[in-house]
């Protein structure tokens, strides 16, 4: 079993930046692929950037350039930076990760751009 705490999450003025933080924790730990989703009202969860163990990484094209997704295994916690964040960009952050073969969801926190 794997727990997930996440933290970072908050409101934001169109252009600002925030830093997701999310924290894995569990016995026999096996950490394979760590990510973020996300979710806005009304529209499936989508994948936002994903980092494999080896830090091979794959970003949604809405953040490419924007975002920038990173782990510390020896912490097991993947961030995500979040730069000239737009008002598109509110949702519900997820964290997501693989632990043998078994995929992990955080509770969500809620990330608003708004001025």
């Amino acid at each position: 079993q794997v727990r997930l705490v996440e933290s970072g999450g908050g409101w934001v003025q169109p252009g600002g930046s925030l830093r997701l933080s999310c924290a894995a924790s569990g016995s026999s730990l096996s950490i394979n692929t760590m990510g973020w989703y996300r979710q806005s009202p009304g529209l499936q969860r989508e994948l936002v950037a994903s980092i494999s163990r080896g830090g091979t990484t794959n970003y949604a094209d809405s953040v490419k350039g924007r975002f920038t997704v990173s782990r510390d295994n020896a912490k097991i916690t993947v961030y995500l930076q979040m730069n000239s964040l737009k008002p598109e960009d509110t949702a519900v952050y997820y964290c997501n990760v693989w632990s043998d073969l078994v995929g992990y969801w955080g509770q969500g926190t809620q990330v608003t751009v708004s001025s």
